[in-house]
């Protein structure tokens, strides 16, 4: 998935439903698959992030029962979501889902299954966009291999792959036709989404393109990653030293006759770390993340880009492992603040102090930073694989 696809400001109001109520077994995982960890955090967070940033409201959340403790910890942090029971079979979750939001009566509702994690933004709005004329929207992709029909183990037959789709979650629905459909469906219908509980129904079901970012993790081995184990990136920045200024370093604010000019708040030391995670994860460097000539970031805290830096850590699927960071400067004195920033860093990181390595170095006078020009730093970061 595009990590830098942004979400549209303009959407059309629409509420999510996301099935998480199943044992996933076949996953081959110590706790049920939407809640084991994938690419850096629980399997089930992945798409109910993008929900989120995506202008879904409300989220339903459909738990397995007893399961709830452990989606909540899972999604913790995250705003508008309610949780509820499932059943055993799916279609009773997702019924008991859309009954969730019978107060709030929204006109549009995706239905999606958690073990899709990865949701492109450009999927949501090609279903969006065909509801306005049809009941239900289901995103699907072609077949591109030939089918043969089994039977005992032998070929029987062939099917037409021209007249065949695979289909993929989210699907959309306008929440009255689809609520009805459900309400109407006999118990005994085999229905394996609910694409088909509409069509049963009499209801049309428009296709639009899926996106093979929508796999569904299943087996085992779709936990196991190829992604290195251990990723390094190094990162270095250059301040100037002004009268007038706050000196903000490492994360806290140093009592000093001078302070480091920047466009932010010029923190050279979390600069130099958050190039060095952005390189550990082939993401660019800060600049283009945060570009100087754009006046929003103007004074900002450095805080903000380290966190969006470790955000990016988690996408990639890794986690922070431990950070090595050398402060070049004459003065003031970094060891009398060692202590407070390596907790500040540390709690910005959300990982143990003992990770965290604050360094400092005089050049002996030479150059820049022995003329008490300007202030250096440099970092080495490492990730490992979550």
């Amino acid at each position: 998935m595009d990590r830098n696809e942004r979400a549209p400001t303009d959407r059309t109001p629409f509420a999510a439903i996301v099935v998480a109520a199943g044992q996933g077994l076949r996953a081959g995982q110590a706790v049920p698959k939407q809640f084991a960890r994938w690419r850096g955090k629980p399997l089930l967070r992945h798409s109910i992030e993008r929900f989120v940033a995506g202008g879904a409201a409300p989220i339903i959340v459909v738990v397995p029962p007893g399961g709830e403790d452990q989606a909540r910890q899972a999604l913790a942090g995250l705003a508008g979501l309610r949780f509820i029971h499932g059943g055993t079979l799916r279609q009773q979750s997702v019924a008991a889902g859309l009954d969730a939001l019978t107060d709030d009566a929204p006109e549009l509702v995706l239905i999606h299954d958690a073990a899709r994690p990865d949701l492109p933004f450009r999927v949501i709005d090609r279903l969006l966009a065909a509801l306005v004329q049809h009941d239900g929207a289901i995103p699907v992709l072609p077949i591109v291999d030939s089918l043969a029909v089994a039977s005992d183990g032998m070929m029987s037959g062939i099917a037409d792959r021209e007249i065949l789709r695979r289909v993929q979650t989210p699907q959309a629905f306008r929440y009255a036709a689809i609520v009805a459909a459900h309400h109407a469906a006999p118990d005994d219908l085999d229905a394996g989404d609910d694409a088909q509980i509409l069509a049963a129904a009499g209801g049309k079901v428009a296709l639009v393109a899926g996106d093979e970012c929508l796999k569904k993790v299943t087996f085992a081995e779709d936990f196991a990653d190829d992604l290195p184990p251990v990723r390094v990136g190094s990162g270095f920045d250059v301040h100037r030293l002004v009268e007038g200024e706050e000196l903000w370093l490492g994360g806290i604010r140093i009592p000093h006759s001078h302070g480091l000019a920047g466009h932010s708040d010029a923190d050279v030391a979390i600069h130099a770390i958050v190039d060095a995670l952005l390189g550990a994860v082939a993401a660019g460097d800060i600049g283009s993340h945060f570009p100087p000539s754009d006046p929003q970031w103007k004074g900002a805290s450095s805080d903000r880009f380290l966190q969006h830096a470790v955000r990016l850590v988690a996408e990639a699927g890794y986690a922070v492992g431990n950070i090595d960071l050398t402060i070049i400067c004459e003065a003031p004195k970094i060891g009398p603040h060692r202590t407070a920033m390596t907790s500040r860093l540390a709690d910005l990181l959300a990982v143990p102090e003992d990770r965290i390595s604050v360094k400092a170095t005089t050049t002996e006078r030479l150059g820049f930073t022995g003329r008490g020009e300007g202030m250096a730093a440099q970092a080495i970061a490492t990730v490992v694989l979550g």
